[in-house]
């Protein structure tokens, strides 16, 4: 959200902030639930959701990992359909970039997922210190593979932790709740090759 100065400093949604927000509200339409249904559906509060929809606020990483899996979306494919249509070759200025303000996680769409293809690859980056849990995955068994190309990664899936440094590769299927965490003293970057099953 940025204020702006014209309009006696009120907030103004990013861009990206009120597709997605135009988005979201058409997704509920489109199932025909009503904000209290997909609060009992997705465990976020009414309130939230409605602000949500009207780009009052920024959603976090989990709450758009929450919806996703509400929805039957990757986190990918709901950023995508508030962008242009993806094409084959994707610059490296022209991929998307979508930040969570409230843990520092900055992710970018490498390769934006295309509705006939199974895989996309995302970059992803945490300050140092940052902590980032998701309740369940978007999709039920989706394939990841975490390559962690600078820094130091802790990840957490079906309560076991798993510590990679600058080149380790973690390969998994995802069922459950899962945590991100930079535990390096610098921030960690990494490459998340997503599978759909």
């Amino acid at each position: 959200m940025k204020r702006d100065e014209r309009a006696g400093d009120a907030p103004v949604p990013d861009p990206v902030d009120a597709r997605l927000a135009a988005r979201l509200a058409e997704l509920r339409a489109e199932h025909g639930w009503s904000l209290g249904e997909l609060a009992e559906r997705s465990g976020i509060s009414k309130s939230t959701l409605s602000r949500a929809e009207r780009a009052e606020i920024s959603p976090t990483a989990a709450l758009l990992n929450r919806l996703c899996g509400v929805y039957g979306r990757t986190m990918s494919r709901l950023l995508a359909e508030v962008e242009a249509e993806p094409t084959p070759l994707v610059a490296a200025a022209e991929q998307p970039v979508w930040r969570d303000r409230a843990s520092g996680f900055v992710r970018r769409s490498v390769s934006p997922p295309h509705a006939g293809l199974r895989g996309e690859l995302v970059e992803g980056r945490l300050a140092a210190g940052a902590d980032i849990s998701y309740d369940r995955p978007p999709v039920p068994g989706l394939e990841q593979h975490i390559w962690v190309l600078e820094g130091a990664l802790e990840v957490t899936a079906r309560e076991t932790e798993h510590h990679l440094g600058t080149g380790d590769c973690l390969r998994l299927r995802v069922w459950g709740p899962t945590r991100f965490r930079c535990t390096g003293p610098a921030d960690v970057r990494y490459v998340l090759a997503v599978v759909l099953p």
